[in-house]
């Protein structure tokens, strides 16, 4: 399927910049980091993805339409060396794709991001340890038995109101794994991610192109902004030159939560998405 096309609504100098994947994961993680991103950073948007076969909706926010996929950029910040260039590029959706087209959409993400000579790309994702007490959820994430990858201690365990959080890191190449070693974060071992991100990791490794999945351990049947807030302040540290206000960031998450929740459930529904040919939106 080759009907997925971006389209550039600004043209912006995106070379070295960190892309970050806002596709729907396992306690919709992706999504609430990638919206606290764009809030946070005030993010312009310079860009989308579109599909004959994405749902035919606009989804409105402040009385502006906006499309299904969307992609949003910082301004680039230079560091002390003016050869470090920071700038974060946000690929955000609040609806999870049907399983045709996740291959699509990872490759034309990966194409695109290469032609625009990005360096590095994140998808935060939820990881599920499988504990006997929760269903498991739908679409992307990680799934894992046990009480942790190799029983292992993971970086930032604990979070403001005590619950513990685990988060871990795979990488694509090389390259991607020592950016977790340098900033302490335990590797993946075993384990399954799915989706578009589990997609990406195959792709970043088949095309020699640094591509992180973080996972932080979240709950599978309802969103979880704890877990992506965890993401959140480790992504702080990657990506050195943009700074993200930690004070403010769980009680936002818990809105941002609230805000997908609604859109899910209303888009849910709906009574046109569910004539045919459109595929089925999942929530």
């Amino acid at each position: 399927m080759s009907d997925i096309r971006i389209y550039e609504l600004k043209k912006t100098n995106l070379r070295g910049a960190t892309v970050i994947d806002g596709f729907p994961s396992i306690g919709l993680v992706s999504s609430i980091v990638a919206n606290y991103l764009v809030n946070a950073l005030e993010l312009e948007q310079v860009g989308i993805m579109d599909s004959n076969f994405f749902p035919s909706i606009s989804l409105i926010r402040k009385a502006q339409p906006l499309n299904t996929v969307r992609i949003y950029a910082s301004e680039r910040v230079s560091g002390h060396d003016e050869d470090e260039i920071d700038q974060i590029v946000v690929f955000i959706s609040e609806f999870q794709p049907p399983p045709n087209l996740i291959r699509p959409i990872a490759s034309a993400m990966l194409d695109w991001i290469q032609e625009q000579r990005c360096s590095l790309l994140v998808s935060p994702e939820g990881l599920v340890i499988e504990r006997g007490d929760e269903e498991e959820g739908e679409g992307g994430g990680a799934e894992e038995g046990g009480a942790g990858p190799g029983g292992q201690m993971a970086a930032n365990d604990i979070e403001p109101n005590g619950r513990n959080i685990d988060l871990y890191g795979v990488g694509s190449t090389p390259a991607a794994m020592k950016i977790l070693q340098d900033h302490n974060i335990p590797m993946f071992q075993d384990g399954v991610i799915t989706g578009v991100a589990g997609v990406l990791l195959n792709e970043g490794k088949r095309r020699d192109f640094n591509v992180l999945s973080l996972l932080a351990e979240a709950h599978s049947n309802y969103p979880d902004a704890r877990a992506a807030a965890n993401i959140i302040e480790v992504l702080d540290r990657l990506v050195l030159n943009i700074h993200i206000d930690p004070k403010p960031l769980y009680k936002e998450a818990e809105a941002i939560e609230m805000q997908i929740k609604s859109i899910r459930s209303q888009a849910k529904t709906s009574k046109v998405l569910k004539a045919p040919p459109q595929p089925r939106m999942y929530g």
